[in-house]
């Protein structure tokens, strides 16, 4: 019998950046190897649309902070889950749809948890500070891993990074399964640098905080104000917008808003020198694959899941301070631009979407099995 796959998706929208996207390509693959599959996703009204990839049910959920929905009555998602009757569940949102995970127990369904961020960081990076320890709520997350470990059949983390925020006891349930990258979108010819004598920068991805776009943005500024002629690109919408005007003021940076046709981002991100994706809490960092993937090698931050894939050969790390971060952009900028472009394809070519859906499949079919062979003892 076919596999019937529920992928559960809450803070998703039209604008979202790597849940969605890692959500839809997971999706395709999962209905493509023969699977049933259903998307359950907030939206503005209920509505039920037939895909190629499955069934996609939108639940009338309300506008939050920078532009997500949210549904804040898990029990529709738990009516919908009832009349699909999956054999598992992927569950992308570890704050709001713990009732899945109860009611995957009681019908006999296996549940995975895909943790797409650091409880820990984003808390951090929203409030601005350093660490969540300073303002002493270690214990209470700690207490609330202990409690998703204990709810789920298994984790999905995506770097060391993403998995170094569970306790000891829940590494029996960690799986570590890196995301992929649309290599066909995302390639080297889709765009060619200027040979202007500009350093040409890009930058993609929501601009929220816990994004650390501003990071980007004073990396650009600190360039500028060194006398490097520069240009930065940037690309994404959200509520950090305003301030960032404020502080490229002056500084050749443009904001060109969300953009839909993913072809034309990527001829964006393949038409410079050098990414900034610099933010310190990303458990991963799509953003970063797509650019290797076209081509464009990139600058990180020292920390976080985007370091994990970096060669020293498709960019460069540094602290997540503007001077250094700047610092680090004419490091890669001296190299050979040739040589630079092929590792960061290369580095690129190491995570496909076709690998990722794979061992996705297996750990569907693995809990599922778990949870039937347990039935019969």
């Amino acid at each position: 019998m076919a596999p019937r796959i529920a992928q559960v998706a809450n803070f998703v929208g039209p604008h979202s950046g790597g849940m969605r996207t890692a959500v839809d390509a997971l999706g395709a693959r999962y209905a493509a190897s023969g699977a049933q599959r259903l998307l359950v996703t907030p939206g503005v009204r209920d509505a039920t649309v037939e895909t190629p990839s499955g069934v996609h049910v939108r639940l009338r959920a309300p506008e939050v902070s920078g532009g997500y929905r949210v549904i804040l009555e898990p029990w529709r998602v738990l009516t919908v889950l009832a009349d699909f009757a999956p054999t598992s569940i992927e569950v992308s949102d570890k704050t709001t749809m713990l009732p899945v995970a109860r009611w995957a127990r009681r019908a006999g369904a296996g549940c995975v948890l895909f943790s797409h961020e650091r409880l820990d960081a984003m808390l951090a990076l929203r409030i601005g500070i350093r660490s969540a320890r300073n303002i002493g709520i270690s214990a209470a997350i700690s207490a609330y891993h202990r409690m998703l470990t204990r709810a789920f059949d298994a984790i999905v983390v995506t770097s060391r990074y993403a998995a170094g925020e569970f306790p000891a006891t829940a590494r029996n349930r960690l799986r570590h399964i890196s995301l992929g990258v649309d290599l066909d979108t995302f390639h080297p010819r889709r765009g060619i640098p200027a040979s202007d004598g500009v350093l040409r920068l890009v930058h993609a991805g929501r601009l929220s905080r816990e994004k650390s776009p501003d990071l980007a943005v004073a990396t650009a500024v600190e360039l500028h104000r060194r006398g490097v002629p520069v240009q930065m690109d940037v690309y994404g919408r959200g509520p950090m917008l305003s301030r960032l005007r404020e502080l490229a003021f002056g500084a050749p940076v443009t904001f060109h808003g969300h953009v839909a046709d993913r072809h034309a981002l990527a001829a964006g991100l393949a038409s410079a020198d050098v990414a900034l994706s610099v933010c310190p809490g990303e458990t991963f960092g799509l953003s970063i694959l797509e650019a290797l993937a076209s081509g464009t090698p990139v600058v990180t931050a020292d920390r976080g899941g985007g370091r994990e894939l970096l060669t020293a050969a498709s960019g460069a790390w540094a602290s997540p301070e503007p001077h250094a971060l700047a610092d680090a952009v004419l490091r890669v900028a001296e190299r050979d631009a040739c040589t630079a472009r092929i590792a960061a394809r290369r580095q690129a070519e190491r995570f496909d979407w076709s690998g990722t859906a794979a061992s996705m499949l297996d750990l569907h079919s693995e809990v599922s099995s778990a949870i039937s062979a347990r039935a019969l003892a």
